[in-house]
């Protein structure tokens, strides 16, 4: 980009501040309109010849969106939320410049991958990660977000639209429980985020919740009949727990990833806590009050 549009930009940038206008939303509104004329612009990726001396230029169409960078601080705010590490697979939906993808391996040691449509960009991307030092950890897919199999990551990051978060919303909700998803700028619909990251622009951060609905029994609690009844709705959970023939709501229900969280009161009138992990319909963890703890399972009927 020149210095001519970079200066610009900022200066349109000011403008809308001083006005009043929410920099944001025009942001989006451009987004919005600039794509309804990519895909005639767009050609299918495997019948383009990559050129090496290719640089994309600031809101330039893409296949669904135009490319508009995150900023380096919200980058690593968003992979910081995440708890990357060097045990970390982060795929970046729409890798752009490959900025992200670079992003989590530079700073925090992760294996990334971007998968970007545009063959000339992520060609461009994966030419920025080697030159940054990080080419062993990075790799860069020309490919379709829509097609290529992203199961494997335990971090996504994307910067898309709402409408596109919507169609990636049930795949991700597949993924393994506890992979997390962190977005620049869009939600996902009425799935709540579990963060809300703000900075001059806003970012989401959720956990992929297990399946936890369903009527459970549980074996390791006072008496060897006791059903747990859960009820949810993307990571909100709430029900009530059966021992004999007296039913309590659970209270302090938490679910995160896959792991299960919530208290009752028993028949002694103790506060009883029970934690433990959910892995498909099996549950393990223990139970915790003030004078014992112990082991209880749990199978889903």
């Amino acid at each position: 980009m020149s210095l001519s549009t970079v200066i610009r930009i900022s200066l349109a940038k000011n403008l809308y501040i001083f006005m009043g206008i929410n920099v944001q939303k025009i942001k989006c509104l451009l987004v919005t309109l600039c794509c309804s004329l990519s895909l005639t612009t767009m050609a299918d990726p495997s019948s383009v010849k990559v050129n090496d001396s290719y640089t994309p230029s600031f809101g330039q169409p893409g296949k669904d969106v135009i490319w508009i960078p995150t900023g380096t601080e919200l980058v690593s705010l968003m992979l910081k939320t995440a708890n990357v590490t060097n045990k970390d697979l982060v795929y970046d939906l729409g890798a752009g410049d490959g900025k992200i993808a670079i992003a989590a391996a530079k700073e925090f040691g992760a294996r990334a991958v971007g998968i970007e449509f545009n063959p000339n960009m992520a060609a461009f991307a994966q030419r920025n990660a080697n030159q940054s030092g990080v080419g062993q950890l990075v790799t860069i897919i020309n490919g379709d977000i829509f097609v290529e199999d992203f199961s494997q990551a335990t971090v996504v990051t994307l910067y898309l639209l709402p409408d596109l978060n919507m169609q990636l919303r049930p795949t991700i909700l597949k993924m393994k429980p506890g992979t997390r998803i962190v977005s620049h700028a869009f939600t996902m619909g009425d799935w709540e985020a579990d963060k809300v990251i703000e900075l001059d622009d806003k970012a989401y951060y959720w956990v992929v919740p297990a399946d936890a609905m369903g009527e459970w029994s549980l074996e390791g609690l006072e008496i060897k009949n006791v059903t747990l009844t859960l009820a949810q709705q993307f990571q909100k959970i709430g029900g009530n727990i059966k021992i004999g023939n007296q039913s309590q709501p659970i209270l302090d229900s938490r679910l995160e990833g896959k792991q299960l969280s919530f208290a009752y009161i028993d028949l002694n009138k103790n506060y009883i806590t029970v934690k433990g992990d959910i892995s498909g319909s099996e549950f393990k963890g223990e139970y915790k009050n003030i004078f014992s703890q112990g082991p209880v399972s749990g199978k889903r009927r």
